[in-house]
């Protein structure tokens, strides 16, 4: 899997993770969190835009991502979700935990 990560505002980055979100990726993932976090953003977006798959592992991964920004008085939303992401997270019941958004841009509109 491969990510970008950019900023897109004031303590604001977005990671666009691309390919698959298993758990062969997780760590990666995790590991973007952190470097975000690290570099003083506090407020996360996750681009689910180019996600072909997504498992398990992958949303434990966010969800460990939303704990961890939390932990830094931020908070992480998902944006673009990708049909298959998408319906990981409403089998799960995730889309009602987890701040879901159109796009990358409008995520923190409401801060």
């Amino acid at each position: 899997m491969e990510m970008t990560i950019t900023e897109s505002g004031p303590g604001t980055a977005v990671l666009k993770p691309v390919g698959r979100l298993n758990m062969a990726s997780a760590p990666h993932f995790k590991e973007g969190i952190r470097v975000a976090l690290g570099r003083g953003f506090t407020r996360i977006v996750v681009d689910l835009s180019e996600i072909d798959f997504m498992d398990s592992s992958g949303l434990g991964a966010i969800i460990n991502g939303l704990k961890s920004a939390r932990e830094q008085g931020g908070e992480l939303r998902l944006a673009a979700v990708s049909w298959q992401a998408g319906l990981v997270l409403k089998l799960t019941n995730m889309d009602q935990v987890l701040s879901v958004h159109e796009d990358a841009r409008t995520a923190f509109a409401d801060v």
